[in-house]
């Protein structure tokens, strides 16, 4: 009686064993799929690509992943834009790829490929603005950079951009550039203005950038832009108009060249700029100054000299007194002449 009451039992437990070890079977097998699956996608993933030799390869502006792996695969850089897609979500950097143009390597796989758009350095050119431009003439050199995306930007307040060269990868908008000059000149503002020299007649940043801006018209030379700068601080302590030059011009042409030289009529107009018609400094900066100006201007050389006139050599002269300042303009225009003469004007 009790082998026939416990072969009901040993049956059922039988059945729940099998039940176990059947599906433990299958939970390995499902196991064994997933890692294979796993390291055939890893695999993929790092396997050696088709570029057969380094090329550049742009990913457009605003580029989303999809476009970005259909793009890449058209051009023969990946085999396959689905995988190159699977590995991106995978990875979770959806969305991260940047714009630019990028030197892909022979051979480059998927992965490869990836860090290469999500990390790497986009390839980048120069754009040079040369100091003393105004902001018109900055942006119609900029306007001849095919790698600048022209996004209609607006014209930059005259004095805001700091010349200088920057590194732009292909798909920058203008935009963008100019919002990284004026940056750039606020973060130098930033370091200088505290450190300026005491007892300036310069109040704000503002009024700062446009007398630099006239330092940067007056001299391209390097070694005086801090004696010019002295004089014209010396001529405002001592409450003296600036007479410069280029503050004509620029309320003349808004400082495009004249071609010509300045005529008396010129001098006499009043402008918002004209500084030999008016006390202090003009309306606004009359270009855009470099940071060897602006330094020169915070920092401006300790000077007896209120005035200077060309030397004939690329430089300036400077006297203390007008009688000396009369003296060296006289020898001046004796230069001036005698270059007129050996270039066959005559007198």
């Amino acid at each position: 009686m009790e082998n026939g009451q416990s072969s009901p039992k040993l049956k059922k437990r039988h059945k729940g064993l099998i039940a176990f070890v059947g599906l433990g079977a299958v939970l390995t097998i499902l196991v064994g799929v997933l890692f294979a699956s796993w390291s055939f996608l890893q695999y993929t993933f790092v396997s050696q690509g088709p570029l057969a030799e380094e090329t550049v390869f742009t990913v457009p502006q605003g580029a989303g992943t999809s476009s970005i792996a259909n793009k890449l695969a058209a051009e023969g850089i990946i085999d396959s834009a689905t995988m190159f897609k699977l590995m991106i979500r995978l990875d979770k950097v959806d969305g991260t790829l940047k714009a630019g143009e990028f030197m892909i390597p022979p051979e480059a796989s998927l992965r490869d490929v990836m860090e290469v758009l999500k990390d790497g350095k986009a390839i980048l050119y120069p754009f040079t603005a040369p100091e003393g431009l105004t902001s018109a003439q900055i942006m119609r050199a900029m306007a001849k950079v095919p790698t600048l995306i022209d996004d209609s930007p607006g014209m930059p307040a005259e004095g805001t951009l700091l010349p200088e060269t920057y590194m732009t990868p292909r798909g920058m908008s203008r935009s963008q550039l100019v919002a990284k000059m004026q940056t750039a000149q606020s973060d130098l503002l930033d370091k200088l203005w505290d450190k300026r020299q005491d007892g300036l007649p310069i109040k704000t940043r503002e009024e700062a950038i446009i007398l630099a801006s006239i330092v940067e018209k007056e001299t391209g030379v390097t070694s005086e832009r801090d004696k010019v700068a002295g004089v014209f601080i010396n001529r405002l302590n001592k409450g003296m108009r600036l007479q410069s030059d280029p503050t004509i011009i620029y309320g003349v042409s808004q400082g495009e060249p004249l071609g010509r030289g300045i005529r008396q009529s010129e001098i006499d107009r009043v402008t918002d700029w004209n500084t030999y018609q008016m006390d202090g400094l003009p309306k606004t900066p009359i270009c855009n100054p470099g940071r060897e100006a602006i330094a020169a201007v915070l920092n401006p050389a300790a000077t007896e000299y209120i005035y200077f006139v060309a030397d004939g050599t690329g430089g300036h002269i400077f006297g203390k007194t007008l009688a000396e300042h009369n003296e060296n303009v006289k020898n001046w225009r004796k230069i001036e002449r005698e270059r007129k003469r050996a270039a066959g004007g005559g007198e």
